[in-house]
């Protein structure tokens, strides 16, 4: 059986010293815009990675780190309307007016409910992820699929960033029952490097949205945290919360016993009515860092110390139709570099997320060989540099924030300089 390293595998980070897609349009469409940031009414907090999307459709995106999104629909499909959904909120719709560029604030209201909601009380957490597993082929998709996605890569060494990548693929996602691989094909893509500041010491995040769709727990449950060998660990019902109007159990789970790979502490969020498992966050256990940095690095120099510091792990599912279908994932790791008899450490934060942004079931065929995004590939390798500044034109994507807006303004000056 596949075990938790086969995960971490994909996870390869080259290290290195450096001297000195089916295209789902033929022709443009014009198509409204609506920019905004999605907030809570009372606190008035930013929601983060919250869905956004058009009702009836399967359009749309995420929100980033600072609750702003912007979305974009084709006029001819006549929306009326666009709804935004997170965790523990209701489920709130907005009239589609056009901000021509200019940002709203669009709030959501918590959810206030009873406990008295919940009919029964389990016992036993895992039955409950037992049973979830168990009706996978009930609740996701038996069919093959063809979505879009925006997928972007970013580096930073302490506050700066050495690099950015973003990209527009297309993903054929393959059926959740039998053992058919996904498949990413590059559609469009740009990306920035800051050379004086990675002349030392470069690091490259192989695999790019491959390592996205790994995350997957539930089509890849023999690769991934718990899923893979429930034994393993241990598990506790936290909680109840609301995703998408729906009550779902919140079970928290932990390592329950010790191996030579490391393990996963975490949670995973299971709809109560249906047993499907609508959400999942989690981190490696870091306790054995040495254990844990084994998994990570591919390549480096001699004499080079490489620690993971921490990592996280989101990834969302979307309920269309009475089936659920991946919808986002979001990786977070922070590693430290230690020079042995040499005054030189940094951080690095390498930051990766894929939303799908659109799908479709219909004239579905695998992606040919010479086509494939593979799991050895470089993104930045693979791209254009930032020159244009409306790249991505009617594509959704997820919002770059401020800091990384920013860096591509950089970048992008940089680059017509040259």
């Amino acid at each position: 059986m596949k075990t938790t390293t086969n995960l971490l595998k994909a996870f390869l980070i080259c290290i290195l010293i450096i001297n000195g897609s089916i295209q789902l349009s033929g022709q443009k469409e014009s198509y409204l815009t609506i920019s905004g940031v999605a907030k809570d009414s009372k606190t008035q907090e930013a929601i983060v990675f919250a869905t956004v999307s058009v009702p009836g459709t399967d359009i749309g995106t995420v929100t980033n780190s600072e609750g702003e999104f912007t979305l974009k629909v084709s006029k001819s499909l006549n929306a009326k309307a666009f709804e935004i959904s997170h965790i523990s909120y209701k489920n709130t719709s907005f009239p589609f007016e056009e901000t021509n560029g200019k940002s709203r604030t669009f709030y959501l209201d918590q959810h206030i409910y009873q406990l008295k909601e919940i009919a029964v009380l389990p016992d036993d957490p895992k039955s409950i992820v037992m049973r979830a597993l168990n009706n996978i082929q009930k609740n996701y998709s038996e069919k093959p699929n063809m979505m879009t996605g925006f997928y972007r890569e970013t580096i930073r060494q302490r506050r700066d960033y050495l690099s950015i990548s973003e990209a527009i693929v297309d993903i054929y996602k393959a059926p959740y029952k039998g053992f058919q691989n996904d498949q990413v094909k590059l559609f469009k893509g740009r990306n920035g490097t800051n050379i004086r500041k990675a002349d030392t010491l470069m690091v490259q995040l192989q695999g790019g949205p491959n390592v996205a769709l790994l995350l997957d727990i539930v089509k890849n449950s023999d690769l991934s945290i718990a899923l893979d060998n429930l034994d393993n660990y241990s598990f506790e019902l936290a909680s109840f919360v609301k995703i998408d109007d729906k009550m779902n159990y919140v079970i928290n789970f932990k390592p329950d016993v010790i191996r030579t790979e490391p393990l996963y502490i975490g949670r995973l969020y299971i709809q109560q009515d249906n047993l499907a498992i609508t959400m999942a966050e989690f981190s490696l256990d870091l306790s054995d860092e040495e254990k844990a940095a084994k998994q990570f690095v591919q390549k480096k120099p001699a004499g080079l110390v490489f620690l993971p510091t921490t990592t996280s792990y989101l990834v969302t599912y979307k309920e269309q139709g009475g089936k659920y279908y991946f919808n986002y994932v979001r990786i977070e790791l922070k590693f430290k570099c230690d020079w042995k008899r040499k005054w030189f450490k940094n951080n690095y934060t390498i930051v990766s997320e894929v939303a799908i942004t659109d799908r479709r079931e219909d004239k579905i065929v695998r992606f040919a060989g010479q086509e494939l995004f593979k799991s050895n590939m470089i993104l930045a390798d693979k791209i254009q540099y930032f020159t244009d500044d409306d790249f991505w034109g009617d594509y959704n994507i997820i919002e770059p924030e401020e800091s990384i807006q920013t860096a591509i303004k950089k970048f992008a000056k940089g680059a017509k300089k040259k």
